[in-house]
């Protein structure tokens, strides 16, 4: 019944999974860490609380959101877009947190994009029920770099497909503590959550937090980096 529901591979705990070219589920990569990451989550959030973000279309998101970085992703009315100051604090971001750093550069560099240096970090919130359709990250200047997916709390559904929103899309299961990476030919790629079922987990309750690593600003001469 598993093998039938979620279309994912049985690897060993650290065995990297390909999901596409220059796309990787790296299953426990960060198992260790998980409780000190998710105390680095709720200091983030005591300083820039979770919140409800609406789209540009008017429909309030089901998945709880804040950030930290010197960037935030946020979305109204008026539009996606990267900001220095959260808007509901009228205060810059929290700094990112360093662990947080040296995760994600750890995970692209094994990924074959070394020398990673993200500028924001967006931290979802999932309670049951919630979910993130298939989209592009496409709101940052740096298409180059890669983007770092990592898993706290419940499993979720990790949705993966093409360049085209129509495209099939295959479907893994992520346990906390694992990490998702993709770019170069793959950095397009829509991608979503599935609605998140009601469960309860012994340090997040029945929440999912999700911590995904974006470079936002462009530097100069800053490249692809390696394709597996």
């Amino acid at each position: 019944m598993m093998a039938d529901l979620f279309d994912t591979l049985t690897s060993g705990p650290g065995e990297a999974v390909a999901l596409a070219p220059g796309a990787w589920l790296r299953p426990g990569f960060a198992g260790g860490e998980v409780p000190s990451l998710l105390a680095a989550v709720l200091a983030v959030a005591e300083a820039a609380p979770f919140r409800h973000l609406v789209t540009p279309g008017g429909a309030t998101m089901s998945v709880a959101m804040t950030n930290c970085g010197s960037l935030g992703w946020i979305s109204d009315r008026r539009g996606y877009r990267y900001e220095q100051v959260d808007p509901l604090t009228s205060r810059r971001w929290p700094a990112m947190p360093e662990r947080f750093l040296q995760l994600a550069r750890r995970a692209a560099d094994a990924s074959g994009f070394p020398g990673f240096a993200p500028d924001a970090c967006l931290i979802n919130r999932y309670g049951p029920g919630s979910k993130l359709s298939l989209h592009q990250d496409r709101d940052e200047l740096d298409l180059d770099a890669p983007i770092v997916s990592v898993s706290l709390g419940l499993p979720a559904v990790f949705m993966f497909g093409g360049q085209a929103r129509g495209a099939c899309a295959s479907r893994h299961r992520l346990q906390s503590g694992d990490v998702v990476v993709w770019g170069g030919v793959s950095r397009l790629a829509f991608h979503g959550i599935a609605p998140l079922a009601a469960g309860a987990h012994g340090l997040t309750g029945e929440f999912r937090y999700n911590l995904t690593f974006r470079k936002v600003m462009s530097e100069p001469g800053a490249g692809a980096g390696a394709q597996r």
